[in-house]
């Protein structure tokens, strides 16, 4: 039997629903979803492990026209692991028509093309089980409209419609070759980053449009305790520092009496637990960076 191996990215505008995707195809959470756009700031691998085949999924930032510093980062973030890979998933929402933003990275993907590197694009209609089979068809044909596509899928990640096809297509793209990661690792990356995206999410969950371009967070240390562990389970102290650009903003994350941030607290405490397999004592603290989204110091160490 052949052996496929090789690495696939899914972009799309923000909130097409990539990370969801990506998570449904793993079949594990391994990247950070949200109902607020420009939630992912930077690439996450999930694994698919097949007999027959290895797909390594690359999660990016929403492709747009940046208005920032930080949006030109994440957009050379995205042009730079689009080069690299062996097959792209351009993401389009069902329940929206096709705006300036999807012809924006078309054009984006037509460059692609044209450069010679002979990248397949496959258009992928994420959320189609929110539209009816009318809707979804009129979708799908302004999306073969838009472009020319090695392939076009609508998928529901929620529902499962249609995952295991798209899955099939993105192994068809891939080369022959060897497994590029040992059998049931599911993502390479670092604890204290994925533990950053379980509080980064929690904290967005529910909040004001402005918040999610304004909010970062940095895993200060993942620690032991230096005491038996009970029942078998370690305990960890973990500290994190959230930061967002103005004083209002910090009243937002915090609440009344500090109650949002404790409900922030228990909601990513437990992904945590789940994630490192230990007690967690996790200790937030929000601070202010003044435009540090526009700041080039600040942005270098917030990890962008």
């Amino acid at each position: 039997m052949t052996f496929h191996s090789g690495f696939a990215c899914f972009v799309g505008r923000p909130n097409a629903g990539k990370s969801t995707l990506t998570n449904a195809l793993v079949g594990q959470k391994v990247a950070i979803t949200s109902g607020r756009p420009q939630t992912t700031r930077h690439t996450v691998r999930g694994i698919v492990h097949r007999p027959d085949a290895q797909l390594i999924l690359v999660d990016t930032p929403g492709l747009h026209r940046p208005r920032t510093l930080l949006g030109e980062r994440l957009n050379a973030l995205v042009k730079d692991t689009l080069t690299e890979v062996d097959v792209v998933g351009f993401c389009l929402p069902a329940d929206q028509r096709v705006g300036p933003g999807d012809r924006f990275i078309a054009e984006q993907m037509s460059e692609l093309a044209r450069d010679g590197r002979g990248t397949p694009v496959v258009a992928v209609v994420t959320k189609a089980d929110l539209v009816g089979k009318g809707k979804l068809a009129e979708h799908l044909m302004a999306v073969q409209a838009l472009g020319e596509w090695a392939d076009i899928v609508p998928v529901s990640a929620t529902s499962g419609y249609n995952v295991d096809v798209l899955e099939n297509v993105l192994v068809g793209h891939l080369p022959e070759g060897t497994p590029l990661y040992a059998e049931g690792e599911l993502t390479d990356e670092p604890e204290a980053v994925m533990v950053a995206e379980l509080v980064r999410e929690a904290a967005l969950e529910g909040v004001r449009d402005e918040l999610p371009h304004s909010l970062a967070v940095v895993v200060d240390e993942i620690v032991a305790r230096d005491e038996p562990a009970a029942n078998g389970v370690p305990m960890l102290d973990v500290r994190v520092h959230l930061f967002v650009e103005r004083d209002s903003q910090k009243a937002i994350i915090i609440g009344k009496g500090g109650a949002r941030l404790r409900d922030v607290g228990s909601q990513a405490r437990r992904g945590i637990e789940a994630l490192l397999g230990a007690r967690v004592y996790l200790d937030l603290h929000v601070k202010v960076a003044k435009d540090w989204q526009r700041d080039p110091k600040q942005l270098g160490k917030l990890g962008f």
